[in-house]
């Protein structure tokens, strides 16, 4: 793959972090509707549009359920994995220190490329995903204390391994690079199913209560839950893993940016540094990329 589509591939993931930032707005306007029932309609929504594509384009659908069974394993896993230990470990330990601990995914996969044929772990790399998770601290402490209590060790521990899981997913999905990223959408289906029983085990059935609710439910299938799966997917298998590793800490960020613009928080210094350290990070970490892309460039096609 030559550099300029390589970083096209990087541009497209990138869009999921976007995506990502908005998952927060999105999830407190849908009222009190359970974490895996939500789960479960918001993928239910991007799966059926998947099919509903196939189904126009006059696809052999059971062409992109004959998948490797590796591949199938892996993305149920990443993607249903991901929620269950998330929302678990929310129930299990204070919001703030679960939710800091689940965001060690980024770091993570920056630290795993390096296992990855062909790429390198270099230190811009590491500077960058570490910058990402200083300000992602300064941005999560800024209202909240981090102590961390021995009573919610188990929830501190789902937490990991929510961060574990993600990224692995993230990291071994390049091992798939040869499955289309249309399949993402059988696994959105598949992860709908576990979500709903997950939910039927765990929580009380309640349904959005009107159309704010129910457009919010909306957005998040179309978006956060929806099209950013198949950005990463696609990014994570042909673009610059470690740079999108080091971004992805923009996505907490870009939530409480947009939070506070709809009134639902604060601008405070912790959110200014916060967004120092960040998008430091995320330049320092694509550095390299930035130069490559500069250098395929001809100047005498800016003429």
């Amino acid at each position: 793959m030559s550099t300029v589509s390589r970083t096209r591939a990087t541009a497209v993931g990138a869009t999921a972090v976007l995506m990502w930032g908005v998952l927060a707005l999105f999830t407190t306007l849908t009222g009190d509707v359970p974490p895996f029932l939500l789960t479960a309609i918001a993928f239910s929504i991007g799966g059926i549009l998947m099919i509903c594509k196939w189904i126009l384009r006059g696809d052999d659908i059971l062409s992109h359920l004959r998948q490797p069974l590796g591949a199938w394993v892996l993305g149920v896993t990443g993607l249903f994995g991901y929620h269950f230990l998330y929302f678990l470990a929310l129930k299990s330990a204070p919001p703030v220190q679960a939710g800091l601990i689940a965001y060690l995914w980024p770091l993570l996969i920056v630290v795993f490329s390096a296992l990855l044929p062909g790429e390198k772990l270099r230190w811009f790399h590491v500077i960058g995903a570490i910058s990402g998770l200083v300000g992602t601290i300064v941005l999560v402490s800024g209202s909240s204390s981090l102590e961390l209590n021995r009573s919610e060790y188990f929830g501190y521990f789902l937490a990991l391994a929510c961060a574990f899981t993600w990224s692995g997913y993230s990291v071994l999905n390049r091992r798939f690079g040869t499955v289309p990223t249309d399949t993402v959408g059988a696994f959105c289906i598949v992860v709908a199913v576990l979500s709903f029983i997950a939910h039927l085990r765990f929580e009380e059935t309640i349904m959005p209560v009107n159309m704010i609710e129910w457009l919010a439910v909306i957005g998040l299938g179309l978006f956060p839950v929806g099209l950013a799966f198949f950005a990463w997917d696609y990014g994570t298998k042909h673009g610059d893993i470690q740079v999108l590793g080091a971004i992805s800490y923009a996505a907490p960020l870009i939530s409480t940016i947009v939070l506070i613009a709809f009134g639902m928080g604060a601008l405070t210094w912790s959110v200014f540094w916060g967004c120092v350290f960040i998008v430091g990070g995320a330049v320092v970490s694509s550095k390299e990329l930035f130069l490559q892309y500069c250098a395929q460039i001809d100047p005498a096609d800016q003429n």
